[in-house]
Formats: structure tokens, C-alpha cells, sequence
């Protein structure tokens, strides 16, 4: 057997599952293993909305928190016990890396503040500019100042954590990457949603868009690949398997 075959495995918490229309793609888990280039053997999920129980955390090399259609302000059972094993878990030194949903639970667990977002919904394939710190982030560092995410939410990390750092931003969102200590990572937009998930999520809100007064056509025509926010999620295994290792 191959080395790989013998690292640690990485949990994956699952927080929701994709809209109707994009469930035969797959599970948010299965995205986020093809995505970071994860075996089935690599990952362990726990589908803690469904009420499965949270696994001790001895011999994980890292947790990956997908993102869901709740909200972290509806404060469910599930979702309040998942933020407290998440802060002990992070003040343990466990590297931790949040997704939409998951970014935002993260901020919450360390007690920043998450709502609705003044401007309302992003969606779509949306521009991410780093700042300063992201330079010497441990997955944000040689990235380009700007590239492009795909990004789907109402809600935001409306002030980060005390101590984080906020790595990348735009105009919608103040905070859409921050860094608590030194292992734990929140990214607003979608580093797992290829194109076709962008498309699909588009597709399905289309009504709520036009509700809004947006043209849903003209998102989906802008929608393209989003490589370098790819690079954060794989890199993010890679620290953690690092981490582990040394």
C-alpha cells in the first residue's frame, strides 16, 4: 500500500445538503473530496444535521466544515453543539477550515458575530481581493491580489473573531476569508463548486433572483473556472497533513 494510504484521515463535518435540483451530483462531502483531491479513504463525514454524534477528534489530521442552506442565526441543537466542539477543537490546535456556512459557524464558535448581509445576497462567480496578511497566510501566500470564487449566501461573518485575521474581502463582503491562531481558516465563498454547481445553484434561485431584480442570465453568462480559490482548499489538506505529520 502507498504511503498515502496511511495518513491520518480528515473529518468532514456535513452541515446540509446541495439544493433539490443538485443532489444527484452528490452530497457537499462529495464535492469537497473531489475537490481537494481526497480518496473515499482519505475523509470521514459526520452528517451532524442529520443528529449524527461528533467524533472525538484524537487522530484526525484536520476537520473541513461544509456549507449548508440554515442559517447559523437559527441557532439549531445541532449546529450549537457542533460551534462548541468546534472552539474546543480550535483552542486544542486542530487545523479547522470552514465553508460558507461552516466560515460562519467557525466565527461564531469563537465568538464574532454572523447575520444578514446589509447588501443582501451574492451569487455567482464573484472577484476575492487579499489583504496584506493573506501574504504571509499559509494558504492564501503567492496567490494572486485578486481572483475570482464562486460564492452563494445570505448571511456573513459580520465581525470576525477577536485575535483573526480577515485574509480576503470584496465589495459585498467585508470578511469572505479570516484566520484564528495559526490552524484555523473560514472562507465565505465555494473552493469545492466547479462550474456546473455554480450553474446549478443560479438555475435554482432563479425566481428569488428575479424577485430581487436581478437577471439570473446574465450571472449564469459570467460564471467561468475559479483555479486559485481551488488552491486554497488543497492547500489547507496539505497543512493539515503536514501539521500531523511533523
Amino acid at each position: 500500500m502507498s504511503a498515502r494510504r496511511h495518513r491520518p484521515s480528515l473529518l468532514i463535518l456535513q452541515t446540509g445538503q446541495p439544493t433539490d435540483s443538485m443532489r444527484r451530483h452528490g452530497s457537499f462531502a462529495h464535492w469537497i473530496r473531489v475537490a481537494a483531491g481526497l480518496d473515499r479513504d482519505d475523509a470521514v463525514v459526520v452528517d451532524v444535521a442529520q443528529g449524527e454524534p461528533l467524533p472525538a477528534r484524537d487522530g484526525f489530521a484536520g476537520v473541513i466544515v461544509t456549507g449548508s442552506a440554515a442559517m447559523v442565526t437559527d441557532r439549531h441543537d445541532w449546529s450549537e453543539r457542533s460551534a462548541a466542539w468546534l472552539a474546543d477543537a480550535a483552542q486544542a490546535g486542530l487545523p479547522l477550515f470552514g465553508i460558507c456556512y461552516g466560515h460562519q459557524l467557525l466565527a461564531h464558535a469563537l465568538g464574532g458575530t454572523v447575520g444578514p448581509n446589509p447588501r443582501g445576497r451574492e451569487i455567482g462567480t464573484v472577484p476575492i481581493e487579499l489583504t496584506p496578511p493573506a501574504q504571509q497566510d499559509p494558504l492564501f501566500a503567492g496567490l494572486p491580489a485578486r481572483f475570482s470564487a464562486q460564492a452563494t449566501h445570505l448571511q456573513s461573518v459580520l465581525q470576525p473573531p477577536a485575535g483573526a485575521q480577515v485574509l480576503a474581502r470584496n465589495e459585498h463582503d467585508a470578511c469572505h476569508a479570516f484566520r484564528w491562531g495559526q490552524a484555523v481558516w473560514g472562507v465565505q465563498f465555494h473552493p469545492e463548486f466547479a462550474t456546473r454547481h455554480m450553474h446549478g445553484y443560479l438555475q435554482a434561485r432563479r425566481a428569488a433572483l428575479s424577485a430581487e431584480g436581478r437577471d439570473a442570465r446574465h450571472l449564469q453568462a459570467q460564471v467561468h473556472a475559479t483555479p486559485q480559490a481551488r488552491r486554497v482548499l488543497r492547500r489547507f489538506v496539505r497543512h493539515a497533513h503536514g501539521r500531523r505529520a511533523g
